[in-house]
């Protein structure tokens, strides 16, 4: 049963790096392209700012689900443009990331 998990935790990363991608190529949001820009401009391999941008994507993508609400592209870019910084760094710390409630 582990291996389902795992093969559906794969399929869930290269979709979600697949969408980043996508957002690269259309330059939609702008916001992705910045980031990637930034991110590797201080160190990080292409491949470690994909991953960073798509665990913000799965945490936007979270929020919808768990609140209903439709994608919120006004949080999304603002939690790029945090980047380095992961929204669960900011949970922790006890602030919130995009300025919601």
């Amino acid at each position: 049963m582990s291996g389902t998990n795992e093969d559906d935790e794969t399929f869930a990363e290269q979709a979600l790096l697949e969408a980043i991608e996508n957002q690269l190529e259309a330059d939609d949001p702008s916001a992705v392209k910045a980031t990637l820009n930034k991110l590797t401009l201080v160190g990080y391999s292409r491949e470690e700012s994909l991953q960073l941008m798509a665990r913000v994507l799965a945490d936007e993508i979270q929020q919808m689900m768990s609140l209903e609400r439709p994608f919120d592209r006004t949080r999304y870019e603002a939690l790029l443009r945090q980047l380095p910084t992961l929204p669960d760094d900011d949970e922790e710390a006890g602030s919130d990331a995009a300025g919601d409630q």
